[in-house]
């Protein structure tokens, strides 16, 4: 087994975990030996070339890996050029040892979107929208730095403690298309088979622009995986038939979509993002916008029982204020004049505090008169 727990990648990486049996292309925890730190290594095969010289020949085998220095340096120039960004994983370097390139990169704590929508119901079309928001953010700053992340998938989300998205994936798919460019050797037949080998018939991979050109593609085809992976969140499959390479590329050539009616208030910006002509869709950039315009007007979260666990409310100590309730206009304040009048003594009392003086006196007089008599 390549890269086992114990063993040690490119002098630098040691690794802690063993992938479940017969899966090979899983990533291996491992500890980097200069930093300390633990990270993320995942695995791309080099396919194996025939070569025709060595065919028959008893000293050296038939065939070889595909050279890596092409994959290593297209991968070097995309960790040297996209910036750290708080919404996008962090790649830090890119190796190639017996037939593998190892990609470095960051272990966030942090679980899976696929795993979470394995677990339960899809998300509401807000949290749907928080998510999307994030990775639109992640996305423009890959733009901005003249580069495709061309990896956009739901199992490249993971969804840290705070409940923000982070976007991973940039190297495999960095990785994976420049093979597809090796393997193509410049014939766009062969460099479709090759990618179609790598990326298999999701169509996150495949933006109609891939499928009518077959040149490279260009940040619009990001904001085409952002909305197929926003689809596939909200209604739990796909806008487009996977059942085949051959079937997905007929629909995506048709505009052959299903129903979105579970995306809800996102149905708009599906369209948008989905929109057959790449100049049509939006940037990452208003893409980010229109979601955060739809964020302030969603409605507050409402809940019809308690959440277990919640404390309960104290008793007030007095009785709260009487509120109006909804559509009945508050009880009009008493005017000014009632007011003062309210707050103003009688003009009586005067009068009746000196006759009831008089009064006593005169009693007490009458009094004293009888007794003496």
């Amino acid at each position: 087994m390549r890269a086992g727990p114990g063993q040690t990648v490119a002098g630098r990486y040691q690794v802690t975990d063993r992938p479940p049996a017969g899966d090979e292309a899983l990533a291996r925890v491992a500890v980097d030996a200069r930093s300390g730190v633990r990270v993320l290594l995942e695995p791309v095969e080099l396919p194996e070339l025939l070569v025709p010289e060595l065919t028959g020949s008893n000293d050296f085998a038939a065939s070889r890996w595909l050279d890596p220095e092409p994959v290593l340096a297209e991968l070097a120039a995309a960790i040297a050029a996209v910036p750290e960004h708080p919404r996008l994983g962090q790649s830090f370097e890119a190796v190639a040892e017996d037939g593998v390139v190892w990609l470095a990169v960051e272990r966030p704590a942090a679980v899976r979107l696929t795993e979470l929508l394995a677990g339960g119901p899809p998300p509401s079309p807000y949290r749907a929208a928080e998510l999307a928001a994030d990775l639109a953010g992640a996305l423009a700053a890959v733009h901005r730095a003249g580069r495709v992340h061309g990896n956009v998938l739901p199992e490249q989300v993971l969804i840290c403690e705070d409940g923000a998205a982070l976007l991973g994936g940039l190297a495999v798919g960095t990785a994976q298309e420049a093979l597809a460019r090796e393997l193509g050797g410049g014939d766009p037949r062969r460099w479709g088979q090759a990618r179609a080998g790598l990326v298999g018939d999701r169509a996150e991979r495949w933006p109609p622009e891939l499928l009518t050109d077959l040149g490279a593609a260009g940040p619009p085809a990001d904001l085409w995986a952002l909305g197929v992976l926003l689809h596939r969140v909200l209604t739990g499959r796909g806008p487009f038939p996977e059942h085949s390479q051959t079937v997905l590329f007929a629909a995506v050539r048709s505009g052959n979509r299903g129903d979105r009616a579970g995306c809800g208030p996102l149905g708009p910006l599906v369209d948008r993002l989905l929109a057959p002509d790449p100049a049509a869709r939006p940037t990452a950039a208003q893409t980010r916008a229109w979601l955060a315009g739809l964020l302030a007007e969603a409605p507050e979260p409402f809940r019809s029982e308690p959440a277990a666990g919640t404390l309960p409310v104290p008793r007030p100590r007095r009785l709260p204020a009487a509120r109006p309730r909804a559509g009945r206009p508050a009880r009009a304040e008493p005017h000014h004049r009632h007011a003062a009048a309210a707050r103003r003594p009688s003009k009586l009392l005067p009068v009746l505090l000196v006759g009831g003086v008089l009064a006593a006196m005169a009693l007490a007089m009458a009094a004293v008169v009888a007794f003496a008599h």
